[in-house]
Formats: C-alpha cells, sequence, structure tokens
C-alpha cells in the first residue's frame, strides 16, 4: 500500500478556500461526507479535532498532516489539501501552512497509521517535492507528483 493508491482526484483540494485552521481541517474531512467508509463523519470530525487540540500536526516546512484514528470508518482516509494563501497553524516551527496531508485510520491498525504519518513525513522533508505540489496546476498534476514520489518507496 502506498500514499498515492490512498488519494484519488475526489480526495484532493487543490486550493483551499477556508482560511481558519479548524475550518481548513473540516473542509478536508468534508470530502468524505458521502463516502461508504464512513459510519460517522462527526465522529470522524471529532477525533481529528480533539488530536489537533492535544498538539499542532503542523510540523513544519509549510506543512501539516491532521489525522486521528476513530472506529467511524472502515478503511483508512486520506486526503490532500493546498493553499495558496498562508495559513495560520501553529505549526512546531511557527511557519504558516501550505500543504496539508490528512489521514484519518481504523482504531485497530495503530501500526499502519505510524507508518502512513512517517513515509508523508519523510516525503514533505523533501524541498523539491514540496515545491512541485505548491507549482502543481491540476489534482491530476498532484496525484501524479505523488506517485512519482513514491515510485522508489516500498509498499507499506
Amino acid at each position: 500500500m502506498k500514499l498515492s493508491e490512498l488519494l484519488s482526484e475526489a480526495t484532493i483540494i487543490h486550493q483551499i478556500q477556508s482560511t481558519e485552521k479548524t475550518d481548513v481541517i473540516n473542509e478536508m474531512i468534508d470530502l468524505f461526507k458521502d463516502d461508504p467508509r464512513v459510519k460517522d463523519i462527526e465522529k470522524v470530525r471529532e477525533t481529528v479535532l480533539a488530536r489537533e487540540k492535544i498538539m499542532s500536526t503542523g510540523v513544519g516546512k509549510n506543512f501539516a498532516i491532521p489525522h486521528g484514528k476513530t472506529v467511524a470508518t472502515t478503511d483508512i482516509l486520506c486526503a490532500f489539501g493546498r493553499s495558496a494563501t498562508p495559513l495560520e497553524y501553529d505549526a512546531l516551527d511557527q511557519q504558516p501552512v501550505h500543504l496539508l496531508f490528512l489521514i484519518v485510520g481504523q482504531d485497530n491498525l495503530v501500526s499502519l497509521h505510524i507508518k502512513l504519518l512517517s513515509r508523508i513525513s519523510r516525503m514533505m522533508t523533501k524541498d523539491d517535492f514540496r515545491e512541485k505540489l505548491m507549482n502543481a496546476a491540476t489534482k491530476e498534476e498532484i496525484l501524479a507528483i505523488f506517485k512519482e514520489e513514491e515510485s522508489s518507496y516500498f509498499d507499506l
């Protein structure tokens, strides 16, 4: 399994509309409103926002990984969002966020959840990868950038 296999054009926001942290997270979660893998969208929302209250998922280098584990899904959910507008996110490096990768996993898949967080963190440390994502013109291009970057990675 690869992150690029968990994404689709339907789960990519080419230009995030919201400007506030909670609204941005909600905008990403809303991508899954009609997804059959979601048992309870409000529980998903509560889980991700509760995790965010513990400590900001703004990990630095203009990137955030909002995430959570819940029984409210039947599978792993992933979404990617990009904002041309700098988002105040209370990131660890105190810099604004432009790129976000949402991961919502099942409660019982802790190991895979951690591996996915590690994978996206590793990918996002690469300046050229982040730059390609910021310059991508379409959702299709964003998905292709993820696939290209992950082509040399092992399956999780």
